[in-house]
């Protein structure tokens, strides 16, 4: 049930998993409350993933502890992951904070190949705070990726979007593009469309509208589109993640 991401040569599960609840609990808009999973229960909870044929983890700096606990968890199969995190973002102390500067962004994926103990990440995005076209035409960040990928740093590249103007401005020079689409919000459909035919890889964030929509229609729905690659699911619940790799096998 794995596909072609695009034109970088992995193969992605139709589900990804997502790892903000790994170590985020503050300003997140799920609808239930939930408690942060110790590293145990994460290294468990992504060894089932695995069982289950998951094979792509999204993670960020912004996802207070996530890239440390996956990191520790993948240590001794990381060849069996492909692993995307982010730059421009971080949160601290409940606040969120924008880098989008030379300096920023290096320093940024510097920590996160530290804090997930590798050589290399297989996707680095960058973490868009909404202005998409402002960050692609006015900072460092999209240089310095194609900096970071030359160095070898990053297998691969791109931008997670929130507009459609942003999605079809990065897939200018992405590998990768996540951005929303899901029952409630289908206005990246287009774009994602462009995106696709130029080779991009596309990953879905927010399929379920952070738990607002309906997993059996959402997912039907999202797989109806032949430019969907992959949705990455935020989930630390087992029953959830059973549930989502057992649907979407009816749709692709």
């Amino acid at each position: 049930m794995d596909i072609a991401l695009g034109k970088t040569g992995l193969r992605t599960h139709r589900i990804s998993l997502g790892s903000v609840k790994f170590g985020r609990d503050t300003n997140v808009k799920y609808p239930e409350k939930f408690l942060i999973p110790n590293q145990k229960q994460v290294s468990n909870f992504i060894s089932l993933a695995g069982e289950m044929g998951i094979n792509l983890i999204d993670t960020a700096p912004a996802y207070g502890e996530s890239e440390e606990k996956i990191g520790k968890a993948i240590a001794k199969n990381r060849n069996k992951w492909i692993i995307s995190t982010k730059v421009g973002e971080r949160y601290e102390n409940e606040k969120s904070s924008f880098d989008f500067s030379t300096a920023g962004v290096w320093t940024s994926v510097h920590r996160s190949l530290k804090n997930l103990k590798t050589e290399a990440v297989d996707i680095l995005l960058i973490h868009s705070n909404g202005n998409d076209l402002d960050i692609i035409n006015n900072s460092d960040a999209v240089e310095t990726l194609i900096e970071i990928k030359k160095k070898g740093l990053a297998r691969n590249i791109g931008m997670s979007t929130y507009s459609p103007e942003g999605t079809l401005a990065a897939s200018g020079f992405s590998d990768v593009i996540m951005t929303t689409f899901n029952l409630e919000n289908s206005s990246n459909l287009e774009a994602i469309k462009k995106a696709h035919k130029k080779g991009c890889g596309i990953l879905l964030k927010k399929v379920f509208s952070s738990g607002k929509c309906h997993i059996e229609k959402s997912l039907e729905f999202v797989f109806k589109q032949e430019a969907i690659h992959s949705a990455v699911i935020g989930t630390i619940n087992k029953m959830h993640l059973v549930e989502n790799v057992n649907l979407v096998s009816k749709f692709s």
